[in-house]
């Protein structure tokens, strides 16, 4: 995208700051469920400055910005935010609060949107600028939508019944379970908000976000195992419906602010977990004066469990990924002899094999398909302008997976097509040893995420200085896969 749309999107949500007298406004890369995979009507960041990667945060101050970036998506967000508007910076626990205290005087005002902010990141951001004499302000609206004429709408992909053939244990005996160890805690509710979450307990599967198989909804269940979900009646077919249940209450969607009052009446209290709960929903909870028992999400765990049925869809679903594969490379070996593919037309390649298998949904991701330096261009994804001829003798990484009803794939491959017109080995194998041997080394708590002083530095750049100069990288050409 040119920068001509972008600066007159960010000129618009400035006016609207200075209407709302608002020094500042935070962007996030993400929606009301705060998950990797977001709808096209949640893509705000992606709308305003062009980064389209899968985490980020924008902060839009009156005279400059900065987008925020882990270390994926570093090259790919420089490449696509206008760099007269933006400045790109780590994304960090608290890198965007120093940078609201580095540029913010006393007494300034920060807007942002509370169902784009889990209550423990704003507990932390509210904390953080009030010893600066800076003001969070929760927003009743979000400013991006306000100037987004475009928007798409919501989704409104139908929600299914997943088999218990795939599932191994029936809705009914989860909730039950759940329930049974919420109430052995003293604890009367559980707030849900991760699709995921939903999905499992209730055996369903939607179609709202690319590439996961997430019904987009709230629910609250209690602790003897009836839920109440909050969701686009229109949605859900009558055989939805028959498989929920009559333990399984539908409401639509403006009810759940209103439902969460009324968890007030009860004597015991309600979970919610800190770090996954749109802060807008905890302070519905702590104004309605709920008795309120912060913890994790209680279907986390237990998802993670998997069942005998789940570990076999697994098997089976890997056994036909890998098939898919095999087809795939037998092409690739076809083609490179006759008429090298270009990164998008093998992607798409892959994605046909792929979909000719049993039960296969689409990709679990978009395809990483890196020819020669691209394959070191972490979460690189080939575009029309971008798009890279595969050629003889050249390194590619693939990195794809599947989507398939009874398991998910991700495999990632780093091949050369063909004889390698110069060791490869020697890059690599220190590249995979620094790390190793750095993470032999106890670190204190206070150098957590980065070398712990000059041993960790040794263990780290040791194994580098081992290799002839000839044989050094140079940044973008190493690749360990992603």
């Amino acid at each position: 995208m040119t920068d001509s749309p972008l600066s007159g999107r960010l000129g618009a949500l400035r006016a609207l700051m200075d209407a709302k007298a608002l020094d500042a406004v935070l962007v996030p890369r993400g929606d009301e469920h705060l998950g990797e995979y977001v709808p096209p009507s949640a893509e705000r960041l992606s709308w305003l400055t062009g980064f389209t990667g899968s985490a980020g945060l924008a902060v839009i101050l009156k005279d400059r910005a900065a987008l925020f970036v882990d270390g994926r998506y570093t090259l790919q967000a420089g490449q696509q935010a206008p760099k007269a508007h933006y400045e790109i910076r780590s994304l960090t626990a608290d890198g965007h609060i120093a940078y609201l205290r580095e540029h913010l005087g006393k007494n300034r005002r920060v807007g942002f949107d509370p169902w784009l902010h889990s209550a423990a990141a704003v507990q932390a951001l509210k904390g953080e600028l009030a010893a600066a004499g800076i003001e969070p302000v929760a927003l009743p609206a979000n400013p991006i939508d306000a100037i987004w004429n475009d928007r798409p709408a919501p989704p409104s992909a139908a929600i299914v019944p997943h088999p218990l053939d795939y599932a191994g244990v029936a809705s009914a005996d989860k909730r039950i379970r759940i329930g049974h160890s919420l109430a052995a805690a003293g604890i009367g509710a559980t707030v849900l908000t991760q699709p995921d979450s939903i999905a499992w307990l209730l055996n369903i599967r939607g179609n709202d976000v690319p590439h996961a198989p997430l019904p987009l909804s709230f629910a609250i269940l209690m602790a003897d195992g009836h839920v109440a979900l909050f969701a686009d009646e229109r949605k859900l077919s009558p055989a939805t419906l028959a498989h929920l249940g009559a333990d399984v209450t539908v409401a639509k969607p403006d009810l759940f602010g209103p439902t969460l009052d009324k968890l007030a009446r009860m004597d015991k209290a309600v979970r919610f977990d800190p770090a996954n709960t749109p802060a807008w929903v905890a302070g519905r909870l702590e104004a309605a004066k709920v008795k309120l028992s912060p913890g994790v999400d209680p279907c986390q765990l237990p998802k993670a469990i998997k069942n005998a049925a789940e570990i076999e869809g697994a098997r089976e679903a890997h056994r036909r990924d890998g098939a898919a594969l095999v087809k795939f490379f037998t092409w690739l070996d076809k083609q490179m002899k006759d008429a090298p593919p270009t990164e998008i037309v093998a992607s798409d390649k892959l994605a046909e094999f792929r979909a000719a298998q049993d039960l296969c949904q689409g990709p679990s991701f978009d395809t990483i398909s890196g020819a020669g330096e691209h394959g070191a261009i972490v979460h690189y994804r080939a575009v029309p302008e971008s798009d890279k001829q595969l050629a003889p003798n050249m390194m590619y990484l693939l990195d794809s997976g599947g989507q398939y009803l009874d398991a998910t794939t991700d495999v990632t491959r780093t091949m050369i097509l063909g004889e390698p017109t110069q060791d490869p080995a020697p890059p690599f194998y220190p590249g995979a040893e620094g790390p190793y041997r750095a993470g032999q080394r106890p670190l204190p708590v206070r150098y957590f995420g980065r070398p712990a002083g000059r041993a960790g530095a040794r263990a780290l750049v040791g194994p580098w200085r081992r290799l002839r100069p000839r044989d050094r990288p140079r940044r973008r050409q190493l690749s360990l896969g992603a």
